[in-house]
């Protein structure tokens, strides 16, 4: 049967690398660092890091038959639990790695989902983990059986070994089904609930994971984000409020950072998750500034936004942590090369009212202020004036009510087609 991969609290862990095919060696480090990272999120002591420069992945052992030894004798000699390659692994190289060191073997986005069954708090985000984990999982247990293909159907074969994959297989079969029902129903509850907040202006918190979205949040509305140093803290959509007056607002929306190699089929489970990123109206693209690689990580969110096809959704870059930085020179050369941008501490916090304007700015450049000139009689209209814009002035000619108001453009659009029904006046003054 299928066995999950589960953290055990402090194993002792070997990181495995590869330069030299799809990236050099000083990229391969990083992603060595970053990968050790993960390991501790996941709860492991990483006691050495191996890297190896190859120019072909070798078909059986990934890094080689005699690398592979090697590996043995050190994870031996250092007690090391488990071994963690940087990329993914197929099934017979992790079958063979495993027989060779004697220990549990496993890839970067085996990885992944261990940290994030862990760190899944609701029920929407538990059921995409564990649709992520049967999807990674089933090619690996059907390959790995492929060792019967050569008997299965011959006399002397049938049975046990070919029943217990089969049912294996159908089982697993049964659970993705059962569980891609069960997020249908959760997204319609979803959308449900995104109707109640259709017309406000979306900002989208997207970036790298652990760059202090949560900790931005929190700053920007006054609110209590869970926070925490580690990647991956926040794996479920969370939306406050941020109020610039009485009546003007926009909802804030933070989802689950991005990161190097994040598994495809990760993406695709928590495919209903970024829909929330999907329907904003704005970007904010957080980065760490303080970071040694902000510039490749900056890329790498672009190529998962340009994957969820929101290239033409407007971005506002913003640089976090500028107290952490030592070359202030850096804050002009990003602010030239990335526009418009702005640059804030969220911890301390400092420049926020920075941001707050240009979020304002954004959320202004898609509204309209109307004239709307009604009946001083019709009170049905008036209330519906008010409920879908924010009056701005409002005159009193004779019979008449004359307004000045500003609404969403969808909302100015609703307004126009309501006045043509009750017969009253509306036009667009501006936007």
């Amino acid at each position: 049967m299928l066995e999950e991969i589960k953290s055990v609290e402090k194993e002792k862990a070997i990181l495995v690398g590869v330069s030299g095919v799809e990236a050099n060696r000083w990229v391969t480090e990083e992603h060595l660092n970053e990968l050790e990272l993960l390991a501790e999120t996941a709860g492991a002591q990483v006691v050495d890091i191996i890297m190896q420069d190859r120019k072909k992945l070798d078909a059986g052992y990934y890094i080689g038959r005699g690398k592979a030894e090697y590996l043995a004798n050190v994870a031996q000699e250092l007690k090391a639990e488990v071994i963690i390659f940087d990329d993914d692994l197929t099934p017979a190289q992790t079958k063979n790695l495993s027989n060779l060191t004697d220990k549990k073997v496993i890839d970067r986005s085996a990885l992944i989902l261990d940290i994030f069954a862990n760190r899944a708090q609701t029920r929407e985000a538990r059921t995409q983990v564990e649709l992520a984990q049967l999807r990674y999982s089933l090619p690996r247990l059907t390959r790995a059986w492929t060792h019967l293909s050569r008997q299965v159907g011959g006399i002397g074969t049938r049975g046990p070994g070919e029943t217990q994959l089969e049912v294996d297989r159908r089982l697993i079969r049964r659970r993705i089904t059962s569980l891609e029902r069960e997020l249908e129903k959760i997204e319609k509850q979803r959308v449900q609930r995104r109707k109640h907040r259709d017309e406000a202006f979306k900002v989208a918190l997207v970036g790298y994971t652990n760059v202090g979205k949560s900790t931005l949040m929190n700053a920007l509305t006054d609110s209590d984000v869970f926070v925490e140093n580690r990647l991956f803290a926040t794996l479920d959509a969370t939306v406050r409020e941020l109020k610039f007056s009485p009546n003007e607002s926009v909802l804030l929306i933070d989802t689950v950072g991005f990161i190097r190699k994040l598994p495809h089929h990760l993406v695709a489970s928590f495919r209903s998750t970024l829909e929330e990123t999907v329907e904003a109206n704005l970007l904010l693209h957080q980065i760490d500034i303080s970071h040694p690689d902000f510039e490749e990580q900056i890329a790498t969110v672009r190529t998962v936004l340009h994957d969820l096809k929101l290239d033409d959704t407007p971005v506002l870059y913003v640089f976090n942590k500028i107290d952490a930085l030592e070359n202030k020179n850096l804050i002009n050369a990003m602010r030239e090369k990335y526009e418009p941008s702005v640059f804030v501490s969220a911890a301390r916090p400092l420049f926020l009212n920075d941001l707050k304007q240009e979020i304002y700015r954004f959320y202004r450049q898609t509204e309209q202020v109307l004239r709307c000139t009604i009946h001083a009689a019709d009170g049905e209209s008036l209330s519906k004036i008010y409920s879908m814009a924010e009056v701005i002035d409002r005159v009193i000619e004779e019979d008449k009510i004359i307004l000045r108001s500003r609404a969403s453009v969808k909302n100015a659009e609703r307004l126009k087609h309501f006045a043509q029904e009750k017969g009253f006046s509306v036009e667009t003054i501006s936007g």
